[in-house]
């Protein structure tokens, strides 16, 4: 067994493709208009948009937490890049208790992602 995608929720396409694409750089796999694409993360990234009409249940997967680390060998680096491209970030990257070095930032959904190295 494998991880093989994992799925962000959105409630603007043509932004998150701008932003996932030309701001972090990741290559498009797939369109599928008006609905999703997917990205190459090293797993393949999915992101589809949510109707502003549809449940709320359905609304509330965006603007969360993902719980998605993108490994970086220079995460000062990144974290300067994605800055001056447009990323919002909650802070500067921050060594962890682990050893580890964290920075969470925005999609333009408000989906929290995290830049890390180790």
């Amino acid at each position: 067994m494998q991880v093989y995608a994992l799925r962000i929720f959105v409630q603007d396409l043509p932004a998150a493709l701008a932003f996932y694409r030309d701001v972090m750089g990741l290559p498009v796999l797939w369109e599928q208009e008006g609905t999703a694409f997917g990205l190459d993360a090293g797993i393949s990234l999915i992101v589809e948009t949510v109707p502003n009409d549809a449940p709320e249940e359905d609304r509330a997967l965006v603007g969360r937490f993902i719980g998605c680390s993108f490994k970086v060998d220079d995460i000062q680096d990144s974290y300067e890049r994605l800055r001056a491209a447009g990323a919002s970030f909650h802070g500067a990257p921050a060594q962890q208790a682990w050893g580890g070095t964290l920075a969470h930032f925005d999609d333009p959904s408000g989906n929290v992602l995290t830049l890390v190295s180790v």
